[in-house]
């Protein structure tokens, strides 16, 4: 009979499993993304670095669900308030920015946390992706069209061309229905077909935080209330003081368009909050559509009912073989 005491259960953190290079941390709008990430980056003794496009955008701090210094818990993040808001974002500079900011820590010895719902921002991170060029008189010829007609119609045309594109952008963001039919002129191809596979850069584990869609729904409802309370309103008055209403990506953020309308008498603020939050769930639906594509992508409960138990999930599948 062996009478020795039974060996204490072997935890995933107490095993020598090499660490994936970088963690995405990815999925809708209020599925609890940031808080994971911020959970992930302290146990790991890493740093977040920023993958939400209008977080990149100084002093759109309310409207954006960036966290406050408190809430980092002393975490650095990278690639917040890089870009005032009267400048166009840009998916081939941001990559530059962020794949730099990866290099260094990873040099460092430390574990990049990318954290963010932009899709494209995230893939231009950490994927083997090139961003086709730019033709000065296609898109100033589609840019008339799209002041003539409005982004309505040029999104229809995008539908019947790419219907996939269609899909991933929302109708009211001219810019980007711009940038895809420009695409598409000069590439002969739809703008989806000049997205690679899915061929990373990095050795990354990206975790996905999925939350039932009615909890989502009410989650979403909630934020804006918060923000209108927080101060959106003033936070917009300020930033339009600033150039945000010039700002052609800036100025489509959620909120921040509704809110503009506000303030040029074009409808009343109860409406601008109630569109805030109809467009912000439509948002969402696309974001998960987005991520749920991509196989590479784990996915973890972020409803309350399992929310105590993330950043344990998240770590368990730091144990798990990744593929080559």
């Amino acid at each position: 009979m062996n009478n020795a005491s039974p060996l204490p259960r072997e935890r995933p953190q107490d095993r020598p499993q090499p660490l994936p290079q970088v963690i995405a941390v990815v999925g809708a709008t209020a599925a609890g993304k940031s808080d994971l990430g911020v959970a992930l980056a302290r146990r790991l003794g890493g740093e977040v670095v920023n993958a939400d496009s209008m977080q990149l955008y100084r002093g759109m701090d309310i409207g954006t669900a960036k966290l406050t210094l408190q809430e980092r818990g002393g975490v650095p993040h990278h690639l917040l308030d890089v870009w005032d808001v009267g400048e166009t974002a840009s998916v081939a500079e941001y990559q530059r920015l962020a794949r730099a900011q990866i290099d260094r820590l990873l040099a460092e010895g430390r574990t990049p946390v990318l954290v963010g719902g932009s899709g494209l921002y995230v893939r231009g991170a950490i994927d083997a992706m090139d961003f086709p060029g730019t033709d000065p008189a296609v898109r100033a010829a589609l840019e008339a069209e799209l002041e003539r007609l409005g982004s309505g119609e040029l999104h229809r045309r995008l539908a019947a061309a790419d219907p996939a594109a269609a899909a991933a952008i929302l109708p009211g963001n001219g810019r980007r229905v711009v940038r895809a039919l420009e695409v598409i002129e000069i590439t002969g191809k739809p703008f989806t077909a000049n997205l690679p596979g899915h061929d990373s850069v990095y050795d990354t584990l990206q975790i996905g935080v999925g939350v039932p869609r009615p909890e989502l729904d009410e989650r979403i409802a909630l934020r804006v209330d918060r923000m209108w309370e927080a101060g959106l309103v003033d936070e917009v008055r300020r930033l339009e003081a600033a150039g945000l209403r010039e700002g052609r990506t800036a100025s489509r953020a959620l909120g921040y368009q509704q809110l503009l309308a506000f303030l040029a008498g074009e409808c009343t603020q109860e409406e601008a909050r109630a569109e805030t939050v109809r467009a912000t769930k439509r948002f969402a639906r696309r974001q998960d559509s987005w991520f749920r594509r991509d196989p590479r992508v784990h996915w973890l409960s972020g409803s309350a009912a399992d929310r105590g138990r993330l950043e344990e999930h998240a770590v368990e599948l730091l144990d798990q073989p990744r593929a080559a």
